[in-house]
């Protein structure tokens, strides 16, 4: 009966945290009782490919310690895939701020926090793309792949899966930057031309036509690069689902064995003459 339960419960557990923590998956608006239910059908489905679970009791210390680490090995690809959404959602709040709509934000019960429009505008045209490249289900391939390279085992996970995430998670500002740096370079020089017509003509009201004309330039360039967004993206998809499969591999280098230290022969006995 044990064993029933093992085979269920730890591979379901490393499932809802991967659902948990994605960013299609783990949306706000799905209801919890359908994460479950996708958990538990994913969970039955994978479980005649998963290896030999660990022999250890689920009601144990020791099985209990195997649930918390399968959990975070779950969040942990989640969270590399939602880098890439917070990458994007980081270039929208750039090119917001730069054309003067920092005041145009409003709560996103997503991440519990305050958002710009432009910032949800792109994030909702990353999602789109999302799908239609099908990164849901390479996703789960992901997590169905990650049983077989990194088995469930009570042996602890190496460090190295942890930095494999931090290294990732520097991609959200290089990321964000890039996304937004036409945007920002097209304003610069913008707001460089509006100063210069200051200096030459000191009677006009600067605020009254700075402020529509940077937003005016703003969402031209945004509507000009949506065109251009496809290959940036799919490229972001792609190191995502990479980074998604790199922490399994960075983690499985737990159960390495150590070689052995080879040993000098023995010096063959001589003879006195």
């Amino acid at each position: 009966m044990n064993t029933w339960i093992a085979a269920l419960l730890w591979p379901l557990t490393r499932i809802l945290g991967m659902i948990t923590a994605s960013p299609l998956f783990g949306n706000s608006s799905i209801p919890v009782s359908g994460k479950v239910i996708l958990g538990v059908m994913l969970a039955m489905i994978m479980a005649p490919a998963i290896p030999a679970m660990p022999a250890a009791d689920p009601m144990s210390m020791a099985g209990f310690l195997i649930l918390l680490q399968e959990l975070l090995i779950g969040v942990a690809m989640g969270f590399a895939m939602r880098i890439v959404f917070a990458a994007v959602e980081m270039a929208g709040e750039v090119a917001s701020l730069t054309m003067g709509l920092g005041f145009a934000s409003f709560f996103d019960p997503q991440t519990k926090g305050r958002s710009s429009a432009v910032s949800q505008f792109l994030a909702l045209i990353a999602t789109m793309a999302f799908l239609a490249v099908n990164g849901h289900l390479i996703l789960l391939e992901a997590l169905a792949e990650s049983f077989i390279t990194m088995p469930v085992s009570s042996t602890p996970i190496a460090a190295g899966a942890p930095w494999e995430l931090l290294r990732w998670a520097g991609k959200i500002f290089s990321a964000g930057l890039q996304l937004s740096l036409p945007i920002v370079a097209a304003l610069l020089i913008t707001n460089v031309a509006l100063g210069i017509l200051t200096r030459a003509a000191p009677q006009l009201n600067i605020f009254g036509i700075g402020f529509p004309i940077s937003l005016g330039v703003g969402l031209l360039l945004i509507s000009q690069s949506l065109p251009y967004l496809s290959g940036p993206l799919q490229n972001l998809f792609n190191e995502g689902i990479e980074a998604t499969r790199a922490i399994p591999r960075a983690a499985e280098k737990r159960s390495a064995p150590t070689p052995p230290t080879p040993t000098a022969p023995a010096p063959a006995p001589t003879s006195n003459p």
